[in-house]
């Protein structure tokens, strides 16, 4: 059952009174001189002002009252003054465990030098302690925690491959395309409408084929990749007004992770803008079965496009995921057939 309305000691500050409304604590305060003599029973609100003075706000327990018959005599001199006598060293005795709780949680606090609204008086349920909320507490950062990932690389773990990441281009966000592994930084609306980057390199394992000759592949696929690319998109929107011719520019085998592979690069021109580079490449893979491995690279032509040499930066680059030192590309053991 809660204490009724009042002022009390202060659990937080002994040697003043707070006032109780009944189910809280309030933040009215008031020194214990504040209570004056003994006046009138009804203590005074904080809304109320002081108002009239109240008795001691602690209660004498139970047993030290006065006994029962006729009250103490006039004179002052009976058994009043004794009862008046123990009730003042019950008050001083409660008085000195409310210091002595008030110093105990002062040392235990957080080193503030005042604790957190404490409980209400004796017989009144405590507040439920406060929890912190982990799900919408914000994270801790961790300075000692460092990426594993070099940022210049791009793992491609399906196929067991790693390939550079020249200057300029950045991993994939917010591509509907399949199998991109990299598009160069940025985006710009295409002239037939929607969204178009000026590069892009697109890695997948061959598997809808028996053949396995990665010249045969490369040289089946180029069209595709040139459809794709700049004729129409998923959606079956031409980006570019679609293709209306093509020229092959390059083609040849060349060592890719240590194997012999093969490429063929396509110069296509579109009916809007400036139109692109289109490049198949294929090789066995390092991994598992050794399926071919195909490699897609899309630039724009023009000057806002890639440079062509980065073609041939990445193939050069592909190395098997954990090996570093593996040779391949443009230049080592297989050189392209003009």
């Amino acid at each position: 059952m809660t204490p009724p309305p009042g002022w009390y000691a202060d659990p937080t500050a002994p040697h003043q009174e707070r006032w109780w409304d009944g189910t809280a604590w309030s933040d009215h305060r008031r020194t214990p001189a504040a209570a004056g003599a003994a006046g009138s029973a009804a203590p005074a609100s904080p809304e109320q002002g002081f108002g009239p003075p109240v008795p001691p706000v602690t209660p004498i327990p139970e047993g030290f009252g006065p006994p029962a018959g006729p009250g103490p005599s006039s004179s002052g001199g009976g058994g009043g003054g004794r009862y008046r006598a123990v009730a003042l060293v019950v008050v001083a005795a409660v008085l000195v465990a409310a210091v002595v709780t008030g110093a105990v949680l002062l040392r235990g606090s957080d080193g503030s030098g005042t604790e957190p609204d404490a409980a209400p008086p004796a017989g009144t349920p405590s507040a439920p302690a406060t929890t912190t909320d982990t799900a919408t507490s914000p994270p801790s950062a961790d300075p000692s925690a460092t990426s594993s990932t070099d940022p210049s690389v791009v793992v491609d773990e399906l196929n067991g491959i790693t390939l550079p990441l020249p200057e300029g281009w950045v991993l994939p966000e917010h591509v509907a395309e399949p199998d991109v592994v990299m598009t160069t930084d940025g985006t710009y609306d295409c002239p037939g409408g929607g969204i178009c980057r000026h590069g892009r390199v697109i890695s997948r394992t061959v598997t809808d084929t028996d053949e396995t000759s990665p010249r045969a592949l490369a040289e089946a696929d180029i069209a595709d990749a040139a459809d794709e690319a700049y004729d129409e998109d998923l959606i079956g929107r031409s980006p570019f007004g679609g293709i209306e011719s093509h020229q092959a520019v390059a083609a040849g085998q060349v060592a890719v992770s240590g194997r012999a592979g093969y490429y063929v690069r396509w110069r296509v021109t579109t009916a809007e803008g400036p139109g692109g580079y289109v490049q198949s490449l294929v090789f066995p893979s390092t991994v598992g079965t050794g399926a071919p491995v195909l490699v897609r690279y899309v630039f724009d032509a023009g000057e806002d496009g890639p440079p062509l040499a980065d073609m041939d930066r990445i193939t050069k680059g592909i190395r098997p995921i954990g090996d570093a030192d593996t040779g391949g590309g443009v230049g080592s053991d297989l050189g392209p057939t003009p």
